[in-house]
């Protein structure tokens, strides 16, 4: 179904699957032998949400080979992904935190659990920004299972699309104190002039010296739908509600590297696969295993 301006979602179905299938991914690598990341609260996260494809997927109970657009080998690249990806964005907190910012910003954070996985300084606010039902479904099952968070945890329920730069300053929010803001996995889910404006909306929120960590698609520019339907139609014969090609938004868009320096930002990129190498992993030509190609990982710090 194609995307709408005001669609909404849970965590098993259109967006939100995403997220957990994202979570899954942290999971997987989390159970890896080879110790890659830390991120306990993926695993009961992804349970509680319910979706079996993702839980056999877990717990390795799925027979990969036999599932038509999959292989064991995309399942390694994509649990090697999530890696490089989650490592990155942990890294770049704990340079944020370690550099005396106290205040950071989550964009539909989703299933993220950096509020309560992180070894956060005292006095560090994390706010998260999600969806109400998805905010609410994340704190009540950490609650459950004990979890506490390793900082001031606010939560912000509200979308993305609505005006969530002042729900956020009603919860607390300084914009005259520098901030650590994060957009992970959300830019292709928006629209190009969507995109543009919540950069526009984080800058104008931002006070020197903040820093900001996202990542780029440049292919989404020329996306293959059609190889992506045929992906999501493996997922969707299994019961999860993902159909990719519906879910994000392709054509012209900013570079992000672009946009945010022309904003008074200091930005620069890494591509997936440098990182791939320098963290040992075997590298693939991106569009084996990922119809969007390269992805670029992105920071920036504002005034300097």
């Amino acid at each position: 179904m194609p995307r709408t301006h005001d669609d909404n979602w849970d965590l098993a179905s259109s967006v939100g699957a995403t997220a957990t299938m994202v979570a899954a991914g942290r999971a997987m690598a989390t159970k890896d032998p080879r110790g890659l990341i830390n991120d306990p609260f993926a695993e009961p996260l992804v349970r509680a949400v319910g979706v079996e494809f993702f839980t056999k997927m877990m717990d390795g109970e799925l027979d990969i080979d036999a599932i038509e657009n999959a292989s064991s080998v995309r399942v390694q690249a994509m649990i090697d992904g999530m890696t490089v990806r989650t490592r990155y964005f942990d890294d770049y907190f704990m340079d944020a935190v370690g550099a005396g910012v106290r205040q950071v910003v989550i964009l539909a954070s989703g299933l993220d659990a950096r509020a309560y996985r992180l070894p956060w300084p005292d006095g560090t606010v994390v706010y998260e920004i999600d969806q109400p039902q998805v905010i609410e479904f994340k704190t009540s099952t950490l609650a459950g299972i004990g979890a506490e968070p390793t900082a001031d945890r606010r939560t912000v329920g509200i979308d993305l699309r609505a005006d969530w730069p002042t729900a956020l300053k009603d919860a607390g929010f300084d914009s005259t104190a520098p901030t650590a803001w994060l957009a992970e996995g959300l830019l292709i889910y928006l629209p190009p002039d969507a995109q543009d404006r919540l950069f526009d909306n984080i800058t104008a929120l931002s006070a020197p010296g903040s820093t900001i960590a996202t990542e780029f698609v440049p292919g989404i520019v020329d996306f293959d739908a059609e190889k992506v339907r045929e992906m999501s139609g493996s997922f969707r014969d299994h019961g999860v509600d993902i159909d990719m090609a519906s879910l994000v938004y392709t054509g012209d868009r900013n570079h992000v590297v672009d946009y945010l320096s022309s904003t008074g930002w200091h930005a620069e990129g890494v591509t997936r696969t440098e990182l791939f190498e320098r963290g040992g992993f075997d590298v693939r030509a991106p569009e084996d295993d990922d119809p969007l190609g390269e992805i670029v990982f992105i920071s920036g710090r504002l005034g300097g």
